[in-house]
């Protein structure tokens, strides 16, 4: 409930009305149950599989504010549809999370203007704490946004965040804590304007030839090439750099040009290994699982 007045709040909607196409199991499925129930709008289950093939609900006008929740992947797809992108533009805010967002592609949402709103959340803290106005990403901004008004934010001497309020959890099982407060392994800084900009996660980063590497940046500038369609970097045990930066993407397509791939890199953050993955390692909710990308790597 606590997760729900601050995002209300935030975004000014007094009824929210959800267009949700991901399961009750995932935060932000379940969110969207309980934002819609507890403000009285309506909530539209949605398979993905019929809205990725053209079928679209329609947003019932004079209803109320209605907004929808999507993962990275989901929103690549849909761009690709003159049709589909006319009924994102119907969305009072498209909340996107639950995994990084690369620059390609909020760009094109931007071109295309469509009222995104970049997050930052997750299950511990029922869902996002901290989000973009659409106003605020149309006009350039491209952090995730300002700390929502339930969740109080914080950055030890590291960088790594921390997330104290209401809303969120009291422990894994079975331990249980009346502190409410998070430690999480992500890496954050607050600009100027005490937005909030996700860097990557303390446990993901390569140590290579006592170089550190986070491998968002590495994914982010491969994406940038226009080279693969999908990619995502591990690190693993190398003899000579102790760990190696491998980038695994997606078999089936045409051969990437490597020379542009990796342009934009330099030294250490040059990826030691390309794999190509015939079974993608990568859920509905359109985040990568690299513990079985390595293992997947790892049998090449």
């Amino acid at each position: 409930m606590a997760a729900v007045r601050g995002f209300c709040e935030h975004f000014d909607i007094e009824r929210v009305n959800a267009v949700d196409v991901l399961p009750a199991y995932h935060v932000s499925g379940l969110m969207a149950r309980v934002r819609c129930a507890e403000t009285g709008g309506t909530h539209v289950g949605w398979s993905w599989k019929r809205l990725e093939a053209g079928e679209r609900p329609e947003l019932e006008k004079g209803s109320g504010d209605w907004v929808v929740s999507l993962v990275p992947t989901q929103l690549q797809r849909l761009l690709a549809a003159k049709e589909a992108v006319a009924w994102l533009r119907g969305f009072k805010v498209i909340l996107i999370g639950g995994g990084p967002v690369w620059a390609e592609l909020t760009e094109q949402a931007a071109a295309n203007e469509l009222p995104l709103s970049l997050s930052y959340g997750m299950t511990e803290t029922a869902a996002m704490i901290a989000a973009s106005k659409p106003e605020e990403f149309l006009a350039g901004a491209r952090s995730c946004g300002a700390v929502l008004p339930h969740a109080v934010v914080s950055l030890n001497a590291e960088g790594v965040v921390s997330v104290a309020g209401e809303s969120v959890f009291r422990g894994y099982w079975p331990e249980k804590s009346a502190a409410r407060v998070f430690q999480t392994e992500d890496l954050g800084r607050f600009d100027e304007r005490g937005h909030l900009h996700v860097l990557g996660r303390r446990d993901a980063v390569i140590i290579t030839g006592g170089k550190k590497v986070q491998p968002l940046e590495v994914e982010a500038a491969l994406r940038a090439s226009g080279e693969f369609a999908d990619v995502a970097v591990i690190g693993m045990p190398d003899a000579e750099w102790g760990e190696a930066v491998v980038a695994g993407y997606p078999a089936g397509g045409r051969e990437p040009d490597w020379a542009r791939a990796v342009a934009r890199l330099a030294g250490a953050l040059k990826p030691k290994r390309f794999v190509a993955i015939a079974d993608w390692p990568r859920n509905e909710q359109g985040k990568i699982n690299r513990g079985e990308l390595r293992r997947l790597a790892t049998a090449k």
